[in-house]
């Protein structure tokens, strides 16, 4: 007969741990979250005028790098190739050792793209630069959130919620930064300066918290326990008919003599390929609402400027509050949203119906007030581009989470993990997608 005395958790104390898984989530998604908001610093630097005489008349030239399609496509790939080899690093290399370097690693880059704010380069080379740069933070960046989901995991499910919440305010974190280095009086090579410290000191701050959790008492009750002491936690997240049906299950064993109940760890698991055929709608809806956000945000989005350009400290700071705050605030009462209400529920024909229908956006973004558009402006007006990007990324992060949420949910509670894994993959798969559809669209406008 299976028994086994279980130890009750010590108390968080000051909710420490709380807080600090919380400020790892924030870290994960720094490098995405400034590279994208410092688009206007980057287009600046890479698309200067050049002066160029032809019998004595003066014309300007610019080349156009992309920088926002490349940006979002040498973010996404490096995350997409390291999601999966960090399935296989975890075998071989210590998680410690595997956070711990990821974040000094991302430290250095930051601290890298700071120092280049006041290093003239010629654009060419400035472009070859940044993109290097953007892929291997991104990479350690992938590396990490692996990393921490698995450690975040050995504790109780309202910390991976935490954890969720700081990756969700982690892009207000940065458009907040660049709020206040453009409203600052300092010049514009010194509020880059300031912006690009702000995620070295806050990255800082996450290796800091990372390297005391396991120095605190209620952290090391859950990150030392054997496999089989998380068969409790895991068992939370069955449904409460779950419940009730393996109750009698057990009672029925238990009468006719036969009662054996084997840990989880040494039951069979379902193939990849099997929990795939359960969950696949889900992971083609995930993987739908993040191509369709990528491929309009932010390449199109930052283009759309104010029709108020006569009031400069309103031009100044449109595209970071109407693209970047509404966008980051909008996605993250989305992500919260489920808690309050889901719907349409797993099983309605209107879940898919209701993903593909973001498609809308692409359009309508696109005809907002873009200068110089190729395409017909219908919402030249500030609200109306307002309106729309509220809406979508409030859909962004509402479905996006309800796809998450209701993947595990078609699956054996032993199986969670594989279809967790598989729909991290298949999100990744949409953000690359998308940024890879961006170049096509900005082309377009």
């Amino acid at each position: 007969m299976w028994n086994e005395k279980k130890q009750s958790p010590p108390a968080d104390s000051g909710r420490a741990v709380a807080v600090i898984i919380f400020v790892l989530g924030l870290g994960t998604l720094l490098p995405w979250n400034f590279f994208m908001t410092a688009s206007q610093y980057f287009n600046q630097r890479l698309t200067p005028n050049i002066t160029s005489n032809t019998n004595s008349t003066s014309r300007a030239t610019t080349k156009d790098y992309n920088y926002d399609s490349w940006m979002a496509l040498l973010s996404q790939l490096p995350l997409l190739l390291f999601t999966l080899l960090n399935s296989f690093l975890y075998q071989w290399v210590r998680e410690r050792i595997r956070v711990a370097f990821s974040l000094i690693a991302i430290l250095f880059f930051f601290s890298l793209t700071a120092a280049l704010v006041q290093v003239p380069m010629q654009p060419d080379t400035f472009f070859s630069v940044t993109m290097a740069i953007i892929w291997f933070i991104n990479m350690f960046s992938a590396v990490l959130q692996g990393s921490l989901f698995g450690l975040v995991g050995l504790f109780p499910p309202r910390y991976s919620t935490l954890f969720m919440s700081g990756q969700g305010l982690a892009g207000i974190f940065a458009a907040l930064a660049m709020l206040l280095s453009i409203l600052s009086n300092a010049d514009g090579t010194s509020a880059a300066l300031g912006y690009f410290i702000t995620p070295c000191v806050a990255t800082l701050g996450t290796l800091l918290c990372y390297l005391l959790l396991p120095h605190l008492e209620f952290a090391r009750f859950y990150m030392n326990r054997s496999p089989s002491d998380n068969v409790e936690t895991k068992q939370d997240l069955l449904s409460i008919t779950d419940k009730k049906v393996s109750n009698n299950n057990d009672k029925d064993m238990e009468a006719n003599g036969k009662f054996v109940r084997e840990p989880e760890e040494n039951q069979e698991r379902s193939s990849v390929l099997n929990v795939f055929k359960k969950i696949w709608l889900m992971a083609a809806c995930v993987t739908c609402v993040f191509a369709v956000t990528l491929s309009v945000f932010p390449v199109i989005t930052v283009r759309v400027q104010t029709v108020y350009e006569d009031v400069p400290a309103w031009d100044k700071v449109f595209t970071c509050v109407c693209c970047f705050i509404v966008f980051n605030a909008m996605d993250l009462v989305g992500r919260s949203a489920p808690s309050v209400v889901q719907w349409p529920s797993k099983e309605s024909r209107l879940f898919p119906v209701a993903v593909l229908s973001r498609l809308v956006f692409i359009p309508l973004l696109m005809m907002c007030n873009v200068p110089n558009s190729k395409l017909t402006v219908f919402f030249s007006h500030d609200c109306a581009f307002v309106i729309i990007m509220a809406f979508f990324s409030f859909s962004n992060g509402y479905l996006a989470s309800l796809c998450m949420a209701y993947a595990p949910q078609f699956v054996r509670c032993k199986d969670c993990v594989t279809a967790g894994s598989l729909m991290t993959f298949f999100l990744v798969l949409g953000l690359a997608i998308g940024a890879s559809f961006s170049f096509l669209l900005g082309k377009l406008v």
